[in-house]
């Protein structure tokens, strides 16, 4: 409860105080950036599109406003889970998803039980033992299909196909599973599978399809880079400083990056092992998470506080920010770590697509070709614009 009411007080403020389009300056500018790190022939591909890969870098954000489901892919509380560098995480969907799930007969508020695989560290509730590849089996068929299920209902004899010992049936045969893991974000999990995605999507050579993902795929890489979207302090809510995301995450770069950061990054590499490449970036982006916090603290001791937040006026309204001079400070106690971030962002980005492009065997694509929407498709975007602006949020947003 003081999660949701914590939720709802940053939501009045931000919309009270800001644009509802500030703080995509980042994603659009690194996402734009990475179309040039890309070889022949991508490079002329995505540059054929390059207006569709910035605007549309955005539309993730824009999705927080009109689905619950679409907040914590952005982000990964994962020092809830332990300490640096979270081993006990698996780095698996599937697994993880199940290490940390409650199976509760229905009916009963007590009765629960855990489904790990043999080499699975236990967690706090009894388990019921099975081979990993039978509990990758039992996700994708069984838990899968009811993700996204407001009420999540497994019938106890499907379940226990799937089981070297049987569940004994207590009451009725339904069993709820709760899902205590995705709540606390699930973004290096979400990048994986829209990975496959892409790669599938440049097989098929659909180019409406590959710019779509390339552009929201871009997304997601730009919040992997950001320290504030892997940790439960997302917005110094914890730590009495509330409002250092959008501070350090849209304030900075916008201040600074057109004049002074450096975008020459060189070329686009291929990751061969995605799945550990996107746990070494919210790794990365972790590591630097003190400094973040320490250094907007100490600041604000030492600045004086009526001059620590301005009015601006933005888009024809008045909105409330740091000042110019104690965002100068904070950038220069940062020591380039926004540019860094930023920097690695373009190139992470850049490489995801060629890695892709080459995963899917390295197709010839119509270079000269440009992405193009049905009326239906148009007027599905408009829909989704229409529900940003009105605030009808769903979901956490860390943006916040």
């Amino acid at each position: 409860m003081f999660r949701f009411i914590l939720f709802l007080i940053l939501v009045f403020v931000s919309t009270s105080f800001s644009a509802p389009d500030w703080g995509f300056y980042g994603h659009r500018t690194i996402n734009r950036k990475a179309v040039f790190t890309l070889p022949p022939p991508l490079i002329s591909f995505y540059k054929n599109n390059i207006e569709f890969i910035t605007e549309h870098a955005v539309d993730p954000d824009k999705r927080r406003y009109a689905t619950k489901h679409e907040a914590v892919r952005h982000y990964i509380d994962v020092d809830h889970w332990g300490t640096f560098p979270f081993d006990n995480v698996p780095r698996l969907w599937h697994e993880v998803i199940l290490k940390y799930a409650r199976f509760i007969h229905a009916g009963t508020e007590n009765d629960t039980f855990q489904i790990n695989c043999w080499d699975a560290m236990p967690y706090e509730h009894p388990s019921m033992i099975v081979d990993c590849d039978t509990l990758y089996q039992l996700f994708y068929e069984v838990i899968q299909p009811i993700y996204y299920e407001d009420e999540k209902i497994i019938d106890l004899n499907l379940l226990n196909q799937f089981l070297d010992r049987p569940i004994e049936q207590k009451g009725n045969a339904e069993i709820q599973f709760d899902d205590t893991f995705s709540e606390y974000g699930i973004l290096p999990y979400h990048l994986e599978q829209y990975y496959q995605k892409l790669v599938n999507a440049f097989s098929s050579k659909d180019i409406n399809v590959i710019l779509r993902l390339s552009a929201e795929i871009g997304h997601y890489i730009g919040d992997a880079h950001v320290p504030l979207h892997t940790t439960e302090n997302y917005n110094g809510q914890l730590s009495d400083q509330v409002g250092i995301h959008g501070f350090w995450e849209s304030r900075l770069p916008e201040l600074f990056a057109e004049e002074s950061y450096d975008f020459f990054v060189g070329k686009a590499l291929y990751i061969e092992d995605t799945k550990s490449y996107f746990w070494d970036v919210v790794l990365t982006s972790h590591s630097h998470l003190e400094e973040v916090l320490a250094f907007e603290k100490s600041l604000s001791k030492s600045f004086p506080q009526d001059q620590q937040y301005c009015f601006e006026e933005r888009l024809e309204r008045t909105i409330q920010t740091q000042c110019e001079p104690y965002a100068i400070e904070y950038h220069k106690m940062l020591d380039g770590m926004v540019e860094t971030r930023m920097r690695d962002a373009v190139l992470s980005i850049g490489s995801i697509w060629h890695s892709a492009w080459v995963d899917a065997g390295q197709p010839d694509l119509d270079i000269d070709g440009r992405i193009s929407f049905s009326e239906e498709d148009k007027e599905a975007q408009k829909k989704l614009n229409l529900k940003f602006k009105s605030g009808d949020i769903k979901g956490r947003s860390h943006d916040q």
